[in-house]
């Protein structure tokens, strides 16, 4: 297996394909690079390297007690990328993973990235408060959490039914599909995951996307039942060089559901 040891001492995870300009995907909680493969073989086929890393305590990286926030997976972003000397690349992220990647590219992205896309992001915030009143309550993470800490294995069985959206009317639940999001989950630390809900939930991205210079593309599905569909017109706005793709009828894990479409609208955007 390809890992790195980070400054802390836990191991990274990462899977590199190809050469060319390099492309690197930030997968949501509580996956694993895993979630990407469709993405990386079609556009390791377009003539991309292709990158894929598994968050600390995701997966097959390091199960650390500590650094389970979202400034630590950025400085891991950070010294992976270095390590493997990334210049030019274009950073993907799915829901938290696009939190990931708007924070790196506005803190460590400087010389190094040349495009972002954000799918399903939970930029620029998703937690109610004082500034931002028509985000998600508390009691909504504290539920997950609950979740994680008294029934992980069963709660992660019956995710994938919203996140997929196969609660809809016309629907049919892939039964392999539902399988894989449960065996990259249980691959991962449930401390991690635990403490990783107030990492997506509560990080505020808006300084983050303001400060963004390089193109980025938001794409969101308006029947996300996971991440508010109101998301991305609020991180977009906040972009100084931002283009919002939304898709009527298209779940949270629309990479997964709806990858002909999702596929294409990147590649138009990275080619441009």
């Amino acid at each position: 297996m390809s890992t790195i040891t980070v400054k802390d001492g836990t191991e990274i995870y990462y899977k590199d394909w190809g050469t060319g300009q390099p492309i690197v995907f930030h997968h949501g909680w509580p996956l694993s690079g895993d979630d990407w493969d469709t993405q990386m073989l079609f556009f390791l086929e377009q003539g991309y390297r292709v990158i894929a890393h598994d968050r600390r305590g995701h997966g097959r990286s390091g199960q650390s007690a500590e650094g389970n926030d979202m400034d630590t997976y950025v400085a891991d972003i950070a010294e992976l990328t270095a390590a493997l000397d990334l210049k030019d690349a274009i950073h993907i992220g799915h829901s938290t993973g696009g939190g990931e990647v708007i924070r790196y590219v506005a803190k460590h992205g400087k010389g190094r990235v040349a495009k972002a896309i954000l799918i399903s992001a939970v930029t620029p915030i998703m937690i109610k408060n004082d500034n931002n009143p028509d985000g998600v309550p508390v009691s909504v993470f504290d539920e997950i959490r609950e979740h994680v800490a008294t029934g992980r294995a069963q709660y992660y069985y019956d995710f994938p039914i919203p996140f997929y959206g196969w609660n809809r009317e016309g629907t049919t639940v892939k039964e392999g599909i539902r399988h894989n999001w449960w065996r990259q989950g249980m691959m991962g630390s449930a401390l991690a995951h635990y403490k990783g809900v107030k990492a997506f939930s509560e990080s505020d991205f808006t300084e983050d996307l303001k400060s963004v210079d390089v193109p980025v593309l938001v794409l969101h599905g308006e029947d996300d039942q996971i991440v508010p569909y109101t998301q991305a017109p609020a991180a977009a706005k906040l972009l100084k060089n931002g283009k919002l793709i939304t898709y009527p009828g298209f779940p949270h894990g629309m990479p997964t559901t709806e990858a002909d479409t999702i596929n294409k609208d990147i590649l138009e955007f990275i080619r441009l």
